[in-house]
């Protein structure tokens, strides 16, 4: 006599299968989050600065057009820097705002940022968080903001001779109502007065 015997179906195992067969199906049904863009709106972003201050990107935005620039103080990021310290003096009195948000430690930005006579707000993201809450993995990844949060322009990647920061420059002028300045020329011609 051939008796079949099945196989013995634990439940733990029949709990494990439920669960991921739910699991599988809740994954499918997410829909992906929106990837920052252009003429959308822009995240909402808060980062606290080095004294423990919170900054609000909404409410920066609700006064002035803002240029947040994630980066580190890698070679390539370093020599870019010039030129988006001269894009913020050139345009902060007209009401510019801008925020570099570096991935290193504390204690390493904060003597990068006395070497370098930062003049403009930052904070510290060690963690990365910050890329994630704007969809880049890219360093540097840089978004023109304007009054109100719309997103103008982005760029990301390095570029030391200036030229992101000069089209950068050439979209804060038309935002802030002033004349465009060529960060390149000065930050490369050293007869050039630097802008106030």
């Amino acid at each position: 006599m051939n008796t079949f015997r099945s196989p013995r179906i634990t439940l733990p195992f029949i709990a494990l299968a439920a669960f991921l067969a739910a699991n599988i199906a809740t994954a499918a049904e997410a829909p992906e989050p929106n990837p920052v863009a252009i003429g959308q709106q822009a995240p909402d972003f808060k980062i606290r600065d080095s004294a423990g201050q919170e900054i609000d990107l909404a409410a920066l935005t609700a006064k002035g057009p803002v240029l947040v620039r994630l980066t580190c103080g890698c070679l390539g990021c370093n020599k870019e820097l010039p030129y988006f310290q001269e894009l913020h003096a050139a345009y902060k009195d007209k009401g510019l705002v801008s925020l570099a948000v570096f991935k290193e430690a504390d204690v390493k930005v904060e003597a990068y940022v006395k070497e370098k006579k930062l003049d403009m707000l930052y904070a510290v993201d060690s963690k990365g968080e910050s890329w994630k809450v704007f969809h880049t993995k890219t360093m540097p990844s840089n978004f023109l903001i304007e009054k109100g949060g719309r997103i103008v322009a982005i760029s990301t990647g390095c570029d030391p001779s200036g030229l992101t920061a000069t089209r950068l420059s050439e979209k804060a002028a038309a935002l802030v109502g002033a004349d465009k300045v060529d960060v390149r020329t000065k930050v490369n011609d050293p007869a050039t007065p630097p802008a106030k």
